[in-house]
């Protein structure tokens, strides 16, 4: 392992010296963001290597307005919110579902059939199921809006906040943040839309991309690929993920997602509307729609007062530029969304070191 990290070392090295420019990639994953904070991976790059966070963690990414709406219905009597628990704590502008969880109609579940389950021993409550993530987490959200569909339930809606990688790949490189070099690739979101999915990038924005998982041996030879790639002045599309990632995906999660959504315009926190960048359930399952059936608005919301997380998401600013950023925004007192989840680039600058 150390052979291949000091062999690593030296293509990157090799590059800088030969480039004689600062070289900027952008991992696209939340938790690619940790682990590289947490295996100390910056501590052994040159200085021309800058490495930005980009917008990889969902949580993060969710606009406000989402997170308002969100927040609309735990005021309410008759909903039961179902979420994952990185979303207890983001911040809206009144609130957070952590201060409405003394209204006993918060419930924080493992998964997206514990929600379904509520619906089934609450018939008494509107059970909402709180759906973000990226194609990793939708096939797990179709899956149960089959399943309600099938039984007949009718006290069952999903908040929709699920996003799509690539058209906030091309809305930082078309204007947003041209700057990136080359993209670190997710390997979770691989997993599901296939290594070939990036090609667009390399082909039309000519752009080396390279997929990895998240030991810190194959990231640091991922970014030596790409280090290899801007040598030569070619971009190619790698994948060192392959014992998990194939080139096409996972044909079955991409074929339930196709039956259930349908990509739709939506909102980034950071990024703006983005066209086909989110998924909304299809016709035949509009009824499950917690934004259309409760009466909720799905529009951009207003961000809280000074909080720089739209920018950190697109790489323009690193955490220790924000004026919040440990001082008013802490893990404990979060401000943005972006100290709140774990895979948050704020909280990983905030526990691993505040280093750039």
């Amino acid at each position: 392992m150390l052979d291949r990290i000091t062999h690593a070392q030296h293509t990157i090295d090799e590059t800088c010296r030969k480039l004689g420019r600062q070289i900027t990639i952008m991992e696209v994953c939340g938790t690619h963001t940790v682990s590289i904070f947490r295996s100390g991976i910056r501590s052994i790059l040159p200085e021309q290597v800058k490495l930005l966070s980009g917008p990889g963690c969902p949580v993060c990414v969710t606009d406000q307005g989402y997170i308002d709406a969100m927040m609309q219905l735990a005021d309410r009597d008759d909903c039961l919110i179902a979420t994952y628990g990185d979303m207890i704590r983001v911040p809206g502008s009144n609130g957070s579902l952590e201060t409405r969880a003394s209204r006993g109609n918060v419930r924080v579940v493992l998964s997206s059939e514990d929600a379904l389950q509520l619906a089934h021993e609450r018939p008494d409550k509107t059970v909402v199921f709180i759906a973000v993530g990226f194609e990793t987490t939708a096939p797990a959200t179709a899956v149960v809006v089959k399943e309600a569909a099938a039984e007949g339930i009718e006290n069952f809606y999903i908040l929709s906040g699920h996003k799509l990688v690539l058209p906030a790949m091309r809305a930082l490189l078309g204007g947003m943040n041209d700057r990136v070099d080359a993209f670190l690739c997710p390997g979770h979101v691989s997993v599901i839309i296939g290594s070939g999915a990036f090609a667009e990038i390399v082909t039309n924005y000519g752009r080396p991309c390279v997929v990895a998982g998240f030991e810190p041996v194959q990231i640091v030879e991922a970014l030596a690929e790409i280090c290899r790639q801007l040598a030569v002045g070619k971009a190619e599309l790698k994948s060192l993920y392959g014992a998990v990632v194939t080139e096409k995906g996972n044909v079955a999660a991409q074929r339930i997602i196709e039956e259930c959504f349908a990509s739709a315009d939506g909102y980034w926190r950071g990024l703006g509307k983005i066209e086909n960048s989110t998924l909304a359930l299809r016709e035949q399952y509009r009824r499950f729609d917690a934004f259309q059936r409760l009466g909720l608005e799905d529009g951009p919301g207003k961000e809280n007062p000074g909080c720089r997380c739209g920018e950190v998401l697109c790489g323009l600013i690193e955490p220790i530029e924000c004026p919040l950023f440990g001082t008013r925004c802490t893990p404990q007192k979060p401000i943005g969304p972006c100290m709140v989840s774990s895979e948050g680039t704020c909280a990983a600058w905030f526990k691993y070191g505040r280093r750039g």
